[in-house]
Order: structure tokens, then sequence, then C-alpha cells
């Protein structure tokens, strides 16, 4: 299978969607991210110096889902119909477990948009919590569910 971001003379260029069928589109993305015990406390106990790590890494993955055409240079901007971001704090981790869930009616998938909002919410909650942790890990990052379109449905083993 070829890519499709590059034409015949090699040269990245944004994907024709014109012809394909308006359906309705669903995509999901997980990540984490790991910290210290200690760490992990603070944010539950809603102790970080700088308020809600949980509420605005939420709204931030929320906006990112929202500005993913803006970052991502060959994504097409899409009129989002709905953006969820869940925050399952994770004593095993330990840790934050990142769930992003984003809707469209369009053209063309959404698997970008639910990549950038579960990893800007990962590095919101770095940001937020950095002066007590800098040695926090994120990871994980992956497409957990992908539906609509001609590819038909795809979830992660």
């Amino acid at each position: 299978m070829a890519l499709t971001h590059f034409d015949g003379k090699g040269d990245a260029h944004m994907v024709d969607v014109s012809d394909k069928a308006v359906t309705d589109r669903i995509a999901q993305a997980a990540a984490w991210i790991k910290m210290q015990p200690e760490t992990l406390d603070i944010i539950i106990e809603g102790r970080a110096n700088k308020g809600d790590v949980l509420g605005v890494a939420r709204l931030a993955g929320i906006m990112a889902a929202k500005r993913t055409a803006d970052l991502i240079p060959l994504c097409h901007p899409l009129p989002i119909t709905k953006v969820a971001v869940e925050l399952e704090p994770d004593a095993t981790l330990p840790g934050i477990r990142i769930m992003a869930t984003v809707k469209t009616t369009g053209q063309t998938g959404v698997e970008m948009e639910a990549l950038t909002a579960a990893s800007t919410t990962a590095l919101t909650v770095y940001d937020m919590s950095k002066a007590v942790d800098k040695g926090m890990e994120i990871g994980g990052l992956h497409v957990i569910l992908k539906d609509g379109g001609k590819s038909g449905r795809y979830e992660a083993p």
C-alpha cells in the first residue's frame, strides 16, 4: 500500500477527499502518563499548585482536537461534532490513563484529532505537575478505535 500524502513526484500534498462519501466517523486514542505515587496523590487530592490538573488537562485535550489541522500540516480542517477526554487515575502505573473520543460527519476520519487530544492532555498533566515530578513519562499513544468511511472499522488488538 502506498502512502497517500505524496504525489507521483514524491512531493507532500493534502489528499483530495472531495469524491469520498460523507459518513459518520469516530476515532478513539489512548495514552498514559506515569509519575511518582506522591505526584498522583497530589493530583487526585487537588493539591497541585497550578490548580485542577485533570480538569485543565481535559479542556486542553478538547481544544487541541479542534486545532489539529493547525498543528499537523496535511490534516483537513473538520467539522468536529464531539470531543470527549477521559482521565483515569491508575495506582498500578502509577499515573493517569487517557482516552480521547472524537466524532464528525465528513469525508475523512478523525484519528489525528483523537491522537492530538490524547497527547495534549498528557502534556498538560506534565506541565501542571512538573514542579513536583520532572521524571514523569508519557507513552502508549495509539489509536484504539476508528470507524466510518470506506476502510471500515479498526479496533486495536
